[in-house]
């Protein structure tokens, strides 16, 4: 079976020895994803994270051909549970139609005390 791994640039890749994206076969794994801007910077409240880390996966997705809509499983993580409404209401924007299984956690902490919230994502295309 083939094995694609997508990189973003992101500098935690090398030093963490990890892909953004891995495509093996018909299938998608997208790894953490924070709302890095193509700056390199993460600002803003927990939505506006939430809606960049959710462009940044489908740019991820992209890469690997595949789209949003393929998407069967997010998993979430944010740093203060009292934010779960407003990243998912941002979750909401994208997936509205789609629905994939989700699970939303409270962590203690992410990589930058700036980064609000994460997400993995998982999607399944049609093999060719």
């Amino acid at each position: 079976m083939s094995r694609q791994n997508i990189a973003s640039g992101a500098p935690w890749e090398d030093i963490a020895a990890y892909s953004r994206a891995v495509k093996v076969g018909n299938v998608i794994y997208v790894s953490g994803t924070t709302g890095t801007d193509s700056q390199g910077k993460v600002t803003g409240d927990a939505y506006t994270q939430a809606s960049q880390t959710l462009k940044n996966i489908a740019a991820a997705l992209e890469q690997a051909g595949a789209s949003l809509e393929q998407v069967v499983r997010t998993r979430i993580f944010i740093t203060n549970i009292d934010d779960w409404q407003e990243v998912s209401r941002a979750h909401h924007d994208v997936f509205d139609a789609i629905r994939p299984a989700t699970t939303l956690l409270q962590v203690a902490g992410l990589i930058d005390p700036a980064m609000l919230v994460e997400i993995e994502a998982e999607a399944v295309i049609s093999e060719t």
